[in-house]
């Protein structure tokens, strides 16, 4: 299983987001979006739709008729109707449950960063279990920092 820890610096998540959900989605894979807040949710909703004026990423939000088809899905808990083995955590909060996933992708921003250190700590000696924590390098591009 693998964790991947976004920490949002020079970008935020609204520019990372919708790239991370196209990369799972072209590998044929599901993605679970998860934000407890319905404003944020709303929000991914929109985005998604309209983040790059020459395409959008087929989505859902959980509750609706065709959850089960939706190769991404936005929802406030971590249970994935659409059978995602990926899981994308939106609002900063570490979830356990994600270790239920195939991968997951942490983003946060310095206001969640002291929860991100806690989640990474928590997470160094759990078997089976891959850590990797990107930044972003002053020209904006990801780097692997650990």
């Amino acid at each position: 299983m693998q964790v991947d820890f976004y920490h949002l610096t020079a970008q935020p998540l609204d520019r990372v987001l919708p790239r991370i959900a196209e990369r799972v989605v072209e590998t044929g894979a599901r993605l679970l979006i998860v934000a407890e807040s319905a404003v944020q949710r709303i929000s991914l909703d929109k985005l998604l739709w309209t983040y790059a004026p020459e395409s959008f990423l087929a989505h859902g939000q959980a509750g609706g008729k065709g959850d089960t088809l939706q190769p991404v899905l936005i929802a406030s808990a971590p249970e994935p109707a659409n059978g995602a083995r990926n899981i994308a955590i939106a609002d900063g909060v570490w979830r356990e449950e994600a270790l239920g996933f195939d991968r997951a992708f942490h983003f946060f921003d310095g206001d969640r960063i002291a929860e991100a250190r806690l989640a990474w700590k928590g997470l160094a000696d759990r078997p089976g279990i891959e850590r990797r924590y990107w930044k972003q390098g002053e020209s904006g591009k990801w780097e692997q920092a650990a």
